[in-house]
């Protein structure tokens, strides 16, 4: 266990009395304890597992407003999805970038009729959306951000055009149109990052993952799943942001409801290593509509396509993989929006797969179930406020909104907004970083690959972590052809609360969506973890054939695939 988790379990012994425990770390629990961090309040974080590890670390990895909410009717969800993406494009320039975004257009009128057959109740599969209704969602879309416009306008293209640009398209496709949205390179990096914040901001507040919050006889007691401590706690208010896990965890927490909250839907994604269909997308995403109505996406993602996604009711919630038929259903429409590029099953690298918590909902298609977010207050020892829904662009507003109704029950005031507020790495983030790559190759020489890879990391933090490289005199790459060094994985390990070797591999670094990972990388991970947590032999052998085990039974990356990629990479470098 390090020093830095120990400084954080003496802290809880030392002063147990805080004014909120949040409960659930992914983004939107996060985003609350950053909220009301700020605000002046001592806030307890619990995680059951690692922090941004469940629905958090399954996301598109877009960035959006949500276009087609508006067949929804959900206007409001769209101008504050607009808004928070351009705050988030401002704010944390380092991992959200523009994606300029194509869709490919099959007709002129059809699914007209859809937004206003679903004001009367409606809640079939909507009908293909023609180049009319397109237009139309797209000036909207325009018209609500035009006050703090970032982001070009839409335009349309003509069918020759069209095929200009993108000739491998469909050639059903008659027209196309593009507009922008947002992507984010390292979601659960930007969890941390905002954890880091508040370490700073909020030195007295504790983020703890591997603990849980439980009631016995009426106390409430967090118990750290890696020493095996029991702290008992006590607090005025809790938020429940434990997403799909919300119905459950309201009932273990003492709420005295029965009703059920969450209405969850499981969505699977693909990261496909296809040089053609990487070369196919001209640096777009694709947006379409698979065969089944369902909106189906494809954009270039860290030198490979990610490709996604399902969208299947789930009745009981677990972690979930992506399935076979998952796969194929999302090849399937590769193939269908470009028939001419051949996208095979071996050319998946990873793929993942979450339960989104959205509303309940007896919506038929899933398609049709809100993506928006509210808050419900229950009551209990303590009053209990439920985060319900929500998405990943829209999580500072729903923790700005939660934050204020317990700062209203706790009669505090609000100190500060965040809207404007950048996030670690993107303060002092200036256009495309173009300057900090100066500074790192020219006056410290880094070659431009390092460079850019700690830019795209850490952002303005990059020299930051350059530095603690430096000081430790062991700059060496953990593998051949990787970017990542001894120092740097001491680094993150040290500063950003890893405990596993998943960790490292899937969340403080892109080694595993990458399809970068190795059984020769795994090694010298493992390595540098042991030495840095002081792991036994033993635990070290344990570390490795978890990840190993969890690798293949939710990322769809076998240990023979590991063995191979370990057998490429020699061979490469020989």
């Amino acid at each position: 266990m390090s020093n830095r988790r120990q400084h954080k379990l003496a802290k809880l012994k030392d002063d147990n009395r805080f004014d909120v425990i949040v409960v659930g770390g992914g983004v939107n629990g996060i985003g609350v304890y950053r909220e009301l961090s700020l605000q002046g309040l001592r806030v307890l974080l619990i995680e059951k597992n690692d922090f941004s590890s469940g629905c958090s670390a399954a996301p598109s990895r877009m960035i959006h407003g949500g276009l087609r909410y508006l067949e929804n009717g959900e206007f409001d969800l769209v101008k504050e999805s607009l808004r928070e993406r351009d705050a988030l494009l401002q704010g944390a320039p380092h991992m959200v970038r523009k994606l300029p975004t194509v869709i490919p257009i099959t007709s002129v009128f059809s699914g007209l009729m859809n937004a206003a057959m679903s004001f009367f109740g409606w809640s079939g599969k909507p009908k293909n959306r023609g180049a009319l209704p397109i237009k139309l969602g797209l000036g909207l879309y325009d018209w609500v951000s035009r006050k703090r416009r970032i982001v070009p306008p839409h335009r349309f293209r003509s069918k020759g055009a069209t095929h200009a640009i993108w000739p491998k398209l469909t050639k059903q496709a008659r027209f196309s149109a593009v507009y922008y949205d947002a992507w984010i390179s390292h979601p659960e990096r930007l969890c941390i990052e905002m954890i880091t914040d508040m370490g700073r901001a909020a030195p007295e507040n504790v983020a703890l993952n591997y603990a849980e919050l439980t009631v016995e006889n009426g106390d409430y007691i967090v118990k750290c799943h890696r020493s095996g401590e029991q702290f008992p706690v006590t607090t005025d208010a809790i938020v429940n942001a434990t997403g799909a896990w919300l119905d459950t965890t309201a009932q273990s927490l003492g709420a005295g409801t029965d009703e059920k909250m969450v209405s969850g839907t499981k969505g699977s994604h693909l990261i496909i290593e296809n040089q053609e269909l990487t070369d196919a997308l001209k640096g777009h995403m694709v947006y379409f509509e698979n065969s089944d109505g369902r909106v189906c996406i494809a954009f270039p993602y860290q030198g490979h396509v990610l490709a996604g996604s399902t969208d299947i009711r789930v009745e009981k919630v677990a972690r979930v993989r992506c399935e076979e038929e998952e796969q194929s259903y999302i090849l399937s429409s590769l193939r269908m929006i470009f028939p001419e590029v051949a996208v095979l099953p071996n050319q998946v690298v990873f793929s993942y797969s979450g339960i989104r918590p959205l509303p309940q909902s007896e919506h038929d298609f899933t398609g049709r179930i809100s993506r928006g977010h509210f808050i419900k207050k229950l009551s209990g020892p303590v009053p209990q406020f439920c985060m319900i829904g929500g998405k990943w662009t829209t999580f500072r507003a729903f923790a700005e909104q939660t934050a204020d109704e317990v700062l209203n029950e706790l009669t505090r005031a609000r100190k500060c907004g965040t809207l404007d507020m950048p996030i670690g790495g993107g303060k002092g983030f200036h256009a495309d970083g173009s300057d900090i790559l100066e500074r790192l190759t020219c006056k410290q020489g880094q070659s431009a690959e390092r460079a850019a890879h700690l830019i795209g990391h850490y952002g303005a933090n990059a020299e930051t972590v350059l530095k603690f490289c430096n000081d430790q005199g062991d700059d060496k790459s953990i593998g051949e052809g990787c970017q990542y060094t001894r120092a740097e994985i001491a680094c993150l390990i040290r500063y950003e609360q890893v405990e596993t070797l998943s960790d490292l591999v899937l969340r403080r670094t892109s080694l595993g969506i990458t399809g970068a990972i190795s059984l020769a990388l795994i090694e010298s991970l493992s390595e540098i973890l042991a030495i840095e947590l002081e792991f036994s032999p033993d635990a070290r052998v344990r570390q490795r054939e978890n990840l190993i085990q969890e690798l293949e039974g939710f990322y769809g990356v076998t240990p023979e695939v590991l063995k191979e990629r370990s057998h490429n990479r020699r061979t490469l470098c020989d």
